[in-house]
């Protein structure tokens, strides 16, 4: 049945068309993505985990005139907050002239990438080398870790109550670490002249080569068992005063080294570590910064822990989120709401769950739905769901809130692209933060930008994506209506 109130008068083009954001956007804006982009490669050499991320954004926070919310006494319309969950995870807000409970415009991604974690005695020898023993975070395909220059980073938390930062590998000078790999000419099915069938790579495979010089024998050390660990050690305490047992109270990673690069002859995609989710996170931050609209709140929010479940004390599933929604009403409003008062506050907002999508690749078109599947360098990716086989264990975002999300961003010209599923039925699948936000009666949809290589040591973004997702994001903080006023 056609609405009353639809104009019978035909459109020019009944039919979807898709065309590219270099073949949409004059060459201003083709510059403006270019220069956007660089950017964004800069904040990525920064920020390989997620604490250096939460440190970045601070400083990128405070430069726009934010302040802790934590120390504010009171905040009014206009105010710029932060407000910093166990080192972390980062809020950042604008508060609007509406109040708090009358809902908010919340945009949301995470800031931790899939990476190789210290297990908690990773220290030991064998052969004369140390190694480091590791644990993956996320889901990794395994064989993709080995002989990839790794960087050690995080922090090494002593019994003194000191904290000792490591970063090694990043710099031209440091040393970098690395997995090994079977060489090709034994690693065949059936001996010599055979076909080669390279061996399945394990998790505890996953081994850090550190260091492989024994300690100079003295009265002390001329009986050791295990030189090249007792130098290592040795080494260790002289440099960062950090003993074996302080291994089991650290916070480390090894990451890809690599720095976020051009790529392409024409320098029109990015490789790097970390686009999952960092690429979402950078462009939705610098959609508030320059977004302009003051009536309603908005919220930019990075958070930890997506990849393995959104799990803990930092992760989408945490309170942390609702304790900083009473705190920000509270200094807001003057009054406490209740926890029944935070709902209501969320069931008035409309949010993004801001992560990326799988990037339909030529070489693996079989997987996809290609109808359905989102294509690099087309805008900002919607997926109105998304799950494993049919629609199970996913946050479905509602024919109206999409529509409402097409009016807001067809209004600034935005370039995007619709699609669901994460690749064939039954084939594909996948988890964002949208269901924690959904079950908490925000609605809520994944809007990203499409990827290659997801989840491998270098993954690839096109630049006109990440253009696309910060005009999209600032779109969305401007335009958008809040539940209660569509």
């Amino acid at each position: 049945m056609v609405n009353k109130k639809t104009s019978k008068e035909k459109p020019k083009n009944l039919k979807i068309t898709k065309k590219p954001c270099f073949e949409t956007w004059n060459k201003t804006t083709i510059n403006k993505a270019f220069d956007f982009a660089e950017g964004y490669k800069d904040f990525l050499n920064k920020v390989k985990t997620e604490k250096e991320a939460v440190i970045e954004g601070e400083k990128m926070a405070k430069a726009k005139g934010f302040k802790d919310l934590r120390k504010a006494k009171s905040i009014k319309a206009g105010d710029k907050i932060y407000f910093i969950q166990r080192n972390k995870s980062i809020i950042f807000a604008k508060i609007g002239k509406k109040k708090i409970h009358e809902g908010f415009n919340l945009i949301m991604s995470h800031i931790d990438s899939p990476r190789l974690d210290l297990k908690v005695t990773p220290l030991y020898e064998e052969e004369n080398i140390a190694f480091l023993k590791t644990h993956y975070y996320g889901g990794i395909k395994k064989y993709q870790w080995p002989t990839v220059p790794l960087a050690l980073h995080g922090t090494i938390y002593l019994e003194n109550g000191n904290d000792v930062e490591v970063k090694i590998g990043e710099d031209e000078k440091d040393p970098v670490f690395m997995i090994t790999d079977l060489l090709p000419h034994l690693d065949r099915a059936g001996g010599p002249g055979t076909e080669i069938k390279p061996r399945e790579v394990q998790g505890e495979d996953l081994n850090l080569i550190f260091g492989s010089m024994p300690i100079e024998d003295d009265k002390n050390t001329k009986e050791a068992k295990e030189k090249v660990k007792e130098a290592i050690l040795s080494y260790m305490y002289e440099k960062y005063g950090v003993k074996e047992a302080d291994l089991s109270s650290a916070d480390l990673s090894a990451v890809p080294r690599e720095r976020a690069r051009d790529l392409g002859i024409d320098r029109s995609l990015i490789s790097a570590y970390g686009h999952d989710d960092k690429i979402c996170a950078h462009s939705s931050l610098e959609a508030l910064f320059n977004s302009n609209s003051l009536e309603k709140t908005q919220i930019c929010a990075w958070v930890d822990r997506e990849e393995i479940g959104s799990e803990g004390t930092t992760g989408a599933q945490s309170i942390f989120f609702e304790n900083f929604i009473s705190e920000l009403t509270e200094k807001n409003e003057g009054r406490t709401l209740g926890i029944g008062g935070v709902y209501k506050a969320f069931s008035r907002s409309r949010a993004l769950s801001a992560d990326v999508t799988a990037g339909l690749d030529p070489d693996y078109k079989d997987v996809h739905d290609p109808r359905n599947a989102h294509r690099l360098g087309y805008g900002l990716a919607f997926e109105k769901y998304t799950g494993s086989g049919g629609k199970t264990s996913s946050s479905e975002a509602s024919g109206e809130f999409l529509r409402d999300l097409r009016v807001a961003l067809n209004k600034d010209k935005v370039v995007y692209q619709m699609g669901a599923g994460l690749g064939k039925v039954d084939q594909g699948g996948g988890g964002t933060i949208a269901k924690f936000m959904a079950n908490r009666d925000i609605e809520i949809v994944d809007a990203g930008t499409p990827v290659f290589n997801m989840h491998a040591p270098l993954e690839i973004a096109s630049k006109a994506d990440l253009y696309s997702a910060y005009l999209g994001y600032k779109a969305f903080y401007t335009n958008i209506k809040n539940y209660s006023e569509r």
